[in-house]
């Protein structure tokens, strides 16, 4: 039987871990611009294919890595084109929020110049 102490580190380290998980699920969102870990985050190109006949990881596709990149889950790495497609995204969404805001000006403007 292991100590309490023991149990209730072990289940802080957990909870750390899933912590980190659910910030690192939370955080793909566009170009990333640093890695939860603390790590830079590098343009990358595959050099070869991952698996046969797989479209998504054919030779000369684009990512976002983190430098200290291992598959545990914990550090990024994100395919160009989602990240691209995500900020294109936030930026039309900007563009429309800039526009209801000027048209909601132009017709204060116009009600205090009205005779």
């Amino acid at each position: 039987m292991t100590h309490p102490d023991e149990e209730y580190s072990h289940m802080k380290a957990l909870k750390r871990h899933n912590d980190m998980l659910g910030f690192v699920a939370d955080a793909q969102y566009g170009v990333p611009t640093k890695c939860p870990c603390g790590g830079g985050i590098i343009p990358e190109v595959s050099p070869c294919n991952k698996f046969p006949n797989d479209f998504d990881t054919q030779p000369g596709r684009r990512y976002f890595t983190c430098k200290n990149f291992e598959n545990n889950g914990l550090h990024f790495r994100t395919p160009w084109v989602f990240a691209i497609q995500d900020e294109v995204t936030k930026l039309v969404d900007r563009v429309k929020e800039m526009a209801e805001e000027i048209d909601r000006l132009k017709a204060q403007l116009y009600q205090l110049h009205r005779p």
